[in-house]
């Protein structure tokens, strides 16, 4: 929709004339009161993978041909937390589902799309700076992957340090999470840790990543909670690099205990930096599966046959990042912050058909152990089984011991959800909504987006498992799009007028009915292909196939006054705020974009009104102010004046509308009385410039 590539962005961030920091908004000062919050994120765990969710079933039915893994300490977080069941990753691949999570932006307005693996993550908000100028001491732990390639390592231009955390310790490149023994790296070559710009990979000998990630991150909280800044919340984003990829072992046993004094501990020990690293590496399997036989055959009389290694392996890999959560559990019991800290474990996209192992082992195939769950799909499907992710929640005293959360949400839904905690206002650019509400059962639950949309060359698996329909299908351009219980799925697009496959997915979860040929899912169908375009922006670096169509004009046109109808948001508010979960002080009409009277000098006016585009043609629009803003039309990004705007540069968004009324959004803060001199003009092709004012804006009375 929005022409922008990414690599030539008209926006200019310099500073603002608030004299906000450009890359860090000016801090909201926040006490302990606010929770810690940490977020675990897994690399290409399927949803099936999780006990709870479904290996138990599996265990349950006591068929010697379903083998299954064991996963006690998710479960017993599930059991003293919540359990999503209808949560999905924003993306079937980790690149942009993890960008997704980070800005709170769905994939019709993302900067990092497809397989745009290591570019760099756009210099915007996110959560961590949302959260460090919330007064948070942030880290990030793991794998990173959005860093943008440059060969002046290790200045790389979306170092986490750029992008709001205090401290980084991991993998920066996305490839190397495709490693479990950076020192060693044993089956893919060595690898580089980053603390901070240093790269520390050279003192971690015999160091097993889960084990690795997991000892600094103790030590981390540790170390915060103990030290000066002990009254400071924090904010931590663990993200682990297994299961994905080559699939190897510890050197050892989960050490026992857990929490401060036992498990998983730092040692600082050049050459046994963590108590793990001592022993054989990539050779400990758990106990519950080195002798483990199923029923291959499927047959009682013939006798049962040992796992394949690949599958002792890919079920440690797992019991060991079980194992890790219980340790952390245990930890934040023992620093007596347990009750002050929402912790979120889920992973990234679906469970993956890649192992990268030596000739010999068997490829790892997700239907062993039912990874995908009761859907079909795998990792780069937007099918259930890709997208669907084992989500769960523990923050004790908040959270209803056992609660099952079946209401649709994404990712990127988390960054809204942990300013909501913080009382943080969170910036209008998100897309997501807070999950809040659901979680605690206090407020009023807000209706989200679920919207995918991803490109790739291969096909879905050809699995017996998987419906006759989709088995090998290609996939290239596709889309999925949720309303309620119906999802709508496209594979191989050609054009926007190609149909969506319908599915009713609380009934039917393998979407096996497709009900797009009923007569009486029209209209669906019509408000799907609609929905899509109207909530996307274009991306030069990830084109696709509707990108030159018209955007629909939403359905509206009777009831309309000429004029813009507001709202006013009492806060001093450090950037441009979204109104989701907020009251409005005051509310009217206007003719135009000027300040509001309402005797209160800070605050946030939002404005609403339909843009009445008189032909289908290409209109540019023009933001210029000396303040801070934002707009969107219909549900997607199409000026942004906040996040480091250079005050008074006026930037420029051409899109190809319908004729007819196209809703829109302006946020402007309103500091000391005034708007800023903001200014908002369009021209349609070929035609001179004009303001955006009761002539071509209407709104409901």
């Amino acid at each position: 929709m929005i022409k922008r590539p990414w690599k030539a962005s008209v926006m200019v961030f310099l500073f603002p004339i608030t004299l906000f920091p450009a890359l860090v908004p000016a801090q909201v000062t926040k006490s302990k009161a606010a929770p810690n919050v940490i977020f675990i994120l897994t690399d290409d765990l399927g949803y099936g993978d999780i006990g709870v969710f479904f290996q138990n079933q599996r265990q349950q039915k006591a068929n010697k041909a379903l083998p299954f893994q064991l996963t006690p300490h998710l479960d017993q977080m599930a059991a003293s937390g919540a359990k999503f069941t209808h949560q999905y990753s924003n993306a079937p691949v980790c690149a942009p589902s993890r960008a997704s999570f980070m800005t709170g932006m769905n994939q019709g307005n993302a900067s990092v799309r497809d397989n745009q693996f290591d570019k760099q993550l756009e210099n915007n908000h996110t959560i961590a700076t949302m959260l460090k100028a919330g007064g948070y001491a942030t880290a990030a732990i793991g794998k990173w992957g959005l860093q943008g390639e440059t060969k002046d390592e290790p200045n790389w231009p979306a170092h986490p340090s750029k992008r709001g955390f205090d401290q980084f310790f991991g993998y920066m490149r996305h490839a190397d999470g495709h490693e479990h023994y950076p020192y060693e790296g044993l089956y893919r070559g060595k690898k580089q840790v980053w603390d901070n710009y240093n790269d520390v990979a050279a003192t971690l000998s015999k160091c097993y990543t889960t084990d690795l990630w997991t000892a600094y991150a103790k030590k981390w909280i540790v170390t915060h909670e103990q030290g000066k800044e002990a009254k400071q919340p924090f904010f931590m984003f663990l993200a682990y690099d297994a299961p994905h990829a080559v699939l190897e072992l510890p050197t050892q046993a989960y050490p026992k205990g857990g929490g401060l004094k036992g498990g998983l501990q730092w040692t600082d020990s050049k050459g046994s930096m963590i108590n793990t690293a001592s022993g054989e590496i990539d050779t400990y399997v758990h106990p519950d599966y080195a002798n483990a036989t199923y029923d291959n055959d499927q047959n009682a009389a013939t006798p049962e046959i040992a796992w394949p290694d690949t599958y002792k392996r890919y079920a440690t890999a797992n019991r060991r990042i079980d194992d890790a959560i219980g340790d952390l559990t245990q930890l934040l019991k023992d620093l007596n912050i347990a009750e002050n800290t929402l912790v979120i474990f889920t992973s990234d996209n679906g469970p993956s058909i890649e192992s990268y192992l030596p000739k010999g082992f068997a490829p790892n195939s997700p239907e062993f152990f039912g990874s995908f769950g009761p859907f079909d799909g795998i990792k780069r499907d937007v099918w259930e089984g890709g997208l669907r992710m084992p989500t769960l929640a523990s923050w004790p005293g908040h959270i209803a011991p056992g609660k099952t959360i079946s209401s649709p949400s994404m990712l990127s839904d988390w960054m809204a959800t942990f300013a909501d905690a913080a009382k943080i206002a969170v910036p209008a650019r998100t897309d997501g909504i807070s999950l809040l509400p659901v979680l605690t059962g206090k407020g009023k639950p807000e209706a989200g987006q679920v919207y995918v949309e991803y490109s790739e060359g291969g096909k879905t698996p050809d699995f017996k498992s998987f419906e006759e329909s989709r088995r090998g299908r290609k996939r290239g351009q596709m889309q999925m799009i949720r309303f309620g219980d119906l999802v709508g799925v496209r594979y191989q697009i050609k054009s926007a007028a190609d149909d969506f496959e319908i599915y009713n997915v609380v009934t039917d979860p393998k979407e096996t009915k497709n009900l797009a040929a009923d007569p009486g899912y029209q209209k669906i169908q019509e408000k799907m292909k609609a929905k899509v375009l109207q909530g996307r922006r274009i991306d030069g670096e990830a084109p696709r196939p509707y990108d030159g169509v018209a955007i629909p004009a939403s359905p509206i046109s009777k009831g309309l006054k000429p004029g813009l109808s507001w709202r006013f948001f009492k806060g001093d508010f450090p950037w441009v705020v979204s109104e989701k979960g907020k009251l409005a002080e005051k509310k009217g009409v206007t003719e135009r974009l000027k300040p509001v009277s309402v005797n209160i000098k800070e605050g946030m006016v939002l404005y609403e009104a339909y843009f009445s585009a008189p032909k289908e043609g290409n209109y540019t629009f023009s933001l210029q102010t000396k303040g801070k803003a934002y707009v969107r039309l219909h549900e997607a990004e199409l000026l942004d004046a906040d996040f480091g705007y250079a005050s008074g540069k006026e930037t420029f968004t051409t899109v190809r509308l319908k004729a007819g009324y196209h809703p829109v959004k302006i946020y402007a803060l309103q500091k000391s009385g005034n708007l800023g001199e903001l200014m908002l003009k369009y021209r349609e092709e070929g035609t001179d410039w004009s303001l955006l004012s009761n002539k071509n804006l209407f709104y409901v009375k």
